[in-house]
C-alpha cells in the first residue's frame, strides 16, 4: 500500500506543522519512506529516539486507520492525550472502556474520522475486533515494544506470540515493528514471528550520549542516595529497586529528609497504583521509588535521572530503564548501585523457581554483572553488547572520568581467539580457559582439544584472571557468547581487526581497579536555566494543570530552554522554537507569549537590553503617541530601523497602523520606484538613489513592508 501520488505535502511538511520541529532525528525520514512505500519495517531505535513520529507520520499521511498495538494500558491515555494536544485525531480502546465507548470509537474508525487507535494485544486477538476491523480503511498496524514477542527477549509476553495473525488475515497492510531493546537474536525473532515479508531493518545508533553512566559501591546506599539528589533539586528522577518493601522504606526516608517522594509497585491499589504514576507525571511528586513495573513505556520527557537501587537481571533491562532519563535529549545521570549480594539474590530467585530458560538468564545475569566491575568505558559495553561498535571511549561515564592503568592485551586477545576459532566456536568460557591453561581436564581430553595449536598458550596466566581478561574481551565486543548455541563463545564485532589488521586491545589488570566515589557537582551546570526558564516552567504546569496532562505534554524542558534563549515576542518568532508545532502555537502561543514579553520588559526597566527588548521599546513609545522621527531621536536610531521595528511587529500581529504612517502620494510614488528598481535582497539603496534621496529610509521600509 502507498500513498497516493495526490499528497504533495513532504513527511518533514508534517514534522514541523504537528510537532513543531524543523528537521528529522537521524533514520526516521528513511524509515517514514520504507513505510510510505508500502514495505513491513522493524525499527530499532533507543528509547527517547523519536519512534513514535515514525509510525505517526505515516498514519497521518495515508489515507485510512493506522492501529497501534500497545501493552500498557495505563500509558494509552496520555500517548492519546498528547496525539490530541498536538492537533492529530486519535482513541484508544481498552477493557477500561464501557461497550458504548467502544461502539462510539468504531463507529469513529470506520467513518474516517479518526487516523491513529491504540489497542492492546488481548483485546486485538478477538474475533469481534478483527470483524470490526475489517470493515475499516486499514493502512498500517504499528506493533510497539516488539521485544515482547520473542522468548529471547528481556520481556517474553505470551499474548504477543500471536500476533503473526494481522499478517494472515490482512496481507496486503503493511506492518512495522517497534523496540528500544533487542539482542541479535531477538531482532532476528521479531520479523520472523510476525511473518513479515522481506522486511526492511532499520536500527540506529543506541548510544544516548547526554546519559552519564556511573556505577557505586553497593555500602552506604541511602546516605549516597541523598547525597546525589541534594546536588540536583527540583529534578524529577527515578530509584528503581528490587523488592517492593525496599520501595516502601526508601521513600519514607527520603520523604523524612523533605524530598518529594512516592513508592510504586504491583501489589499496591490499583487507584493508589494510577494516583502516584499520574502524580509523578504532572511534576506533583519529583521522586518515584519503584519496583520495574514502574515505567515501561513511561512517556515523561524531563527524568534528569535514574538511580538503580539495586543491579538489575539483564542489559536490556538495565538499557531501557536508564532510557527512560533525558528523551528530551538533555543532559541527564544514571547511577548503578552494585554489590555481590545483589547477584546471589538473583541467582537464588532464579533456583527456586528454575525457569524453561534457567542457563540464558543466568548468562544474561552475567554479563550485567560484567557492566557493573568493568574496568573499560561502559558506554562501549553496553553498545557492544548490542552489536554497536563505539570507537573510542565516551568520556561521560566514571570509567572514561577516572581512567583505570592498562596494559597492551593484543596477543592475551589473539589467544584467546586463536582458540575460539581452533574449537569451532563450540566451547564455553570455562573450558576455554582449561585450554589456554593447558588443563588435563577429562572434558578437554574427550574434546581433543590438548592437540589444538593454542592448547596451552596461557598456562602463565591464573584461570581466575583469565576470565577478568575474557569478560573485558566480551565487553568491548572482541568476542560474543553464542546464547543459543548452549553458551560458546564466538568472534565478536572486533575479531577479524584483533586478528588481521593490527587492533590493538588495552586491558585492565584485575588487581588495578579503583573503589568509585560518588560524582561531584560539577562547576557548569549541565544546561544553562535561567529565571526566565523557570517563569515558563510554571506556566507549563499551570496550562498542564489546567488541560488535565502531564507538564511534558504542553512542552519539553529542551522547547522551554530554546524558548528562553530566542526570547520571542511574537506568534511568527515563536514558531522558530524547536517543538512548537501549528495546534500548540494557537493552544499555549498567546499565554508563554505574554510571559516573555512581561520578563523582557522587567527586564528593560531593570537598566538591562535583553534580546527581544529592541522592538518592545519602539513598540511602547509607538503606543505613546510619538512619530518615527520622534522615537528615532529618543532612541538614537535611524528611521529606517524604527520603521523596520514597526513592520516587524505589524507583521507579528501587533496593533500597527502602517498605511496612516505614509502620505498617499509618497506611497505611490516610492511603489513605483520599486517596481522599476526592484528590491535584490530587499536592499533599498537603489531605489534611494533612484528617487535622488527626497524620502528617507524610514518611509522607503514602511512602503517595502506594505508591499
Amino acid at each position: 500500500m502507498t500513498v497516493s501520488t495526490a499528497h504533495t505535502q513532504q513527511p518533514a511538511d508534517y514534522l514541523k506543522r504537528y510537532y513543531g520541529y524543523d528537521r528529522f532525528r537521524p533514520m526516521q525520514e528513511a524509515i517514514i519512506q520504507s513505510i510510505l512505500s508500502g514495505r513491513d519495517t522493524v525499527v530499532l531505535m533507543p528509547t527517547g529516539g523519536g519512534k513514535s513520529v515514525c509510525f505517526q507520520i505515516p498514519a497521518l499521511m495515508l489515507p485510512g486507520l493506522t492501529v497501534v498495538v500497545s501493552p500498557l494500558i495505563a500509558l494509552m491515555k496520555d500517548q492519546v492525550g498528547a496525539l490530541h494536544m498536538n492537533g492529530i485525531q486519535a482513541a484508544f480502546y481498552n477493557s477500561t472502556q464501557t461497550s458504548r465507548e467502544q461502539r462510539e470509537i468504531e463507529n469513529d474508525c470506520i467513518s474516517g474520522k479518526l487516523k491513529l487507535l491504540y489497542v492492546s494485544p488481548e483485546k486485538l486477538l478477538t474475533e469481534s475486533f478483527f470483524q470490526f476491523l475489517s470493515l475499516t480503511n486499514l493502512s498500517l498496524f504499528a506493533i510497539d515494544e516488539a521485544h515482547c514477542i520473542s522468548s529471547w527477549g528481556h520481556d517474553f509476553r505470551p499474548e504477543y506470540t500471536q500476533l503473526h495473525v494481522l499478517k494472515e488475515q490482512f496481507p496486503t497492510v503493511p506492518t512495522i515493528a517497534l523496540t528500544a531493546t533487542a539482542d541479535k537474536l531477538t531482532r532476528q525473532d521479531i520479523a520472523t514471528r510476525l511473518g513479515m515479508n522481506d522486511p526492511a531493518i532499520f536500527v540506529d545508533s543506541f548510544n544516548r550520549k547526554n546519559l552519564s553512566l556511573q556505577v557505586l559501591p553497593g555500602q552506604n546506599r541511602i546516605q549516597q542516595i541523598i547525597r546525589l539528589l541534594q546536588q540536583k533539586p527540583d529534578t524529577s528522577g527515578i530509584i528503581y529497586c528490587l523488592s517492593r518493601k525496599s520501595t516502601e522504606s526508601l521513600a519514607a526516608k527520603l520523604q523524612e529528609k523533605g524530598f518529594s517522594a512516592a513508592f510504586y509497585h504491583a501489589k499496591m491499589d490499583p487507584d493508589d497504583r494510577s494516583k502516584t504514576q499520574e502524580a509523578f507525571l504532572r511534576d506533583d511528586v519529583r521522586i518515584i521509588c519503584a519496583t520495574i513495573a514502574f515505567g515501561m513505556g513511561i512517556d515523561k520527557s524531563n527524568v534528569r535521572w535514574v538511580i538503580h537501587y539495586n543491579m538489575p537481571k539483564n542489559i536490556e533491562s538495565f538499557y531501557q530503564e536508564i532510557g527512560r532519563a533525558g528523551r528530551d535529549g538533555a543532559a541527564a545521570q544514571t547511577v548503578l548501585f552494585y554489590s555481590f549480594a545483589d547477584v546471589a539474590t538473583y541467582k537464588d530467585m532464579l533456583a527456586e523457581n528454575n525457569p524453561a530458560n534457567l542457563g540464558l538468564q543466568l548468562a544474561k545475569l552475567e554479563r550485567m554483572q560484567q557492566y557493573a566491575d568493568a574496568h573499560t568505558c561502559r558506554r562501549q559495553i553496553l553498545l557492544s553488547y548490542f552489536s554497536e561498535e563505539l570507537p573510542d571511549p565516551c568520556g561521560n561515564c566514571d570509567v572514561c572520568r577516572d581512567p583505570r592503568v592498562t596494559f597492551d592485551g593484543t596477543v592475551l586477545a589473539q589467544k584467546a581467539l586463536s582458540a575460539i576459532i581452533r574449537t569451532g566456536e563450540r566451547v564455553p568460557m570455562n573450558l576455554l580457559i582449561d585450554i589456554l591453561r593447558g588443563s588435563r581436564s577429562q572434558q578437554v581430553l574427550q574434546g581433543g582439544y590438548d592437540q589444538i595449536k593454542t592448547y596451552g598458550a596461557g598456562r602463565d596466566i591464573r584461570f581466575e584472571d583469565w576470565r577478568s581478561y575474557i569478560h573485558q574481551l566480551i565487553n568491548i565486543g572482541v568476542i560474543e557468547i553464542a546464547y543459543e548455541q548452549h553458551y560458546a563463545l564466538r568472534r565478536g564485532i572486533l575479531a577479524d581487526q584483533v586478528l588481521y589488521k593490527g587492533r590493538k586491545i588495552d586491558l585492565v589488570r584485575p588487581d588495578d581497579a579503583p573503589k568509585p566515589v560518588v560524582e561531584k557537582t560539577r562547576a557548569k551546570t549541565e544546561t544553562q536555566r535561567d529565571d526566565l526558564f523557570e517563569r515558563l516552567r510554571v506556566l507549563r504546569k499551570q496550562l498542564a494543570d489546567e488541560q488535565n496532562v502531564p507538564a511534558y505534554v504542553i512542552f519539553t524542558d529542551t522547547t522551554l530552554e530554546d524558548m528562553a534563549r530566542q526570547r520571542p515576542t511574537a506568534p511568527d518568532a515563536l514558531r522558530n522554537v524547536s517543538g512548537v508545532g501549528e495546534r500548540k502555537l494557537q493552544l499555549f502561543g498567546k499565554r508563554f507569549l505574554e510571559e516573555i514579553v512581561g520578563h523582557v520588559r522587567g527586564r528593560v526597566e531593570a537598566g538591562e537590553k535583553p534580546k527581544g527588548s529592541t522592538q518592545l521599546i519602539t513598540l511602547d513609545l509607538y503606543n505613546d503617541g510619538l512619530t518615527i522621527e520622534e522615537i528615532a531621536a529618543r532612541r538614537q536610531l535611524t528611521t529606517g530601523s524604527v520603521a523596520g521595528h514597526l513592520v516587524q511587529l505589524a507583521k507579528a500581529g501587533y496593533d500597527i497602523d502602517l498605511v496612516s504612517l505614509v502620505d498617499p502620494f509618497e506611497r505611490r510614488e516610492i511603489e513605483k520606484a520599486i517596481g522599476v528598481v526592484g528590491m535584490e535582497e530587499g536592499r533599498l539603496k537603489p531605489v534611494f538613489d533612484y528617487l535622488e534621496g527626497r524620502y528617507d529610509y524610514g518611509k522607503l521600509t514602511l512602503v517595502a513592508g506594505l508591499l
